[in-house]
């Protein structure tokens, strides 16, 4: 698909409290390895299973559904999609997924659309939807880290030769990027602190 626009973000439209409210929540729940489609549950993964996610995702994760965060980010979302031009059908927002990247953590070269739509009839929210548009919040000052860039390859597809690369500067705490799912994209690494965020994948139906 050609696009105008790869991204569009908004600079510090989130507030320090709402960011500290977030942290302070994620950093309550159940910390978990981040995985990736191609890994089940943590607990199944074998010593080398293990090692060769760390070659490709290496973060923690926690969970997060409270409506006062959909409430807060949901509203640029809509505007993102209208003002990049991508005027996507969506209607569903995932569970927000808060994330810790430490020192020398990193989430290397992914999209996050899935091959096929949700296979999952026992929810309606999801079921025949895939992912459409893809969020991620600041929630650290960049004061407290260096690194953990996102970064931008414009590719069609896994092993497609790269294309033009765009590595965003640090955004300001409190910043939102939005993208379409199905964009390449990554974290470098983060060489000093930690860089806490916020992702939120969205749904709607097939494209036609």
């Amino acid at each position: 698909m050609n696009l105008q626009n790869y991204y569009y973000y908004f600079k510090e439209v989130l507030t320090p409290k709402f960011c500290d409210e977030v942290v302070k929540l994620g950093k309550l729940q159940q910390e978990k390895t981040a995985l990736t489609g191609n890994f089940e549950k943590e607990e199944n993964l074998s010593k080398k299973e293990i090692k060769d996610l760390k070659k490709i995702r290496n973060s923690n994760i926690a969970w997060l559904n409270d409506p006062w965060i959909y409430k807060e980010i949901q509203p640029f979302i809509h505007q993102a999609n209208k003002l990049a031009g991508w005027n996507f059908d969506w209607n569903w927002s995932e569970s927000c997924q808060f994330t810790k990247y430490k020192l020398n953590q990193f989430y290397n070269w992914h999209s996050d659309s899935w091959d096929k739509p949700y296979d999952t009839p026992d929810n309606q929210d999801t079921y025949g939807k895939i992912r459409k548009l893809s969020v991620t919040c600041s929630l650290s000052d960049p004061k407290d880290y260096k690194g953990g860039e996102l970064e931008f390859d414009f590719r069609n597809k896994e092993n497609g030769k790269p294309a033009i690369k765009k590595c965003m500067e640090i955004l300001p705490r409190g910043s939102i990027v939005v993208f379409p799912s199905f964009v390449w994209h990554r974290v470098r690494p983060v060489t000093k602190g930690t860089r806490y965020s916020l992702v939120i994948w969205n749904l709607g139906n097939p494209f036609k």
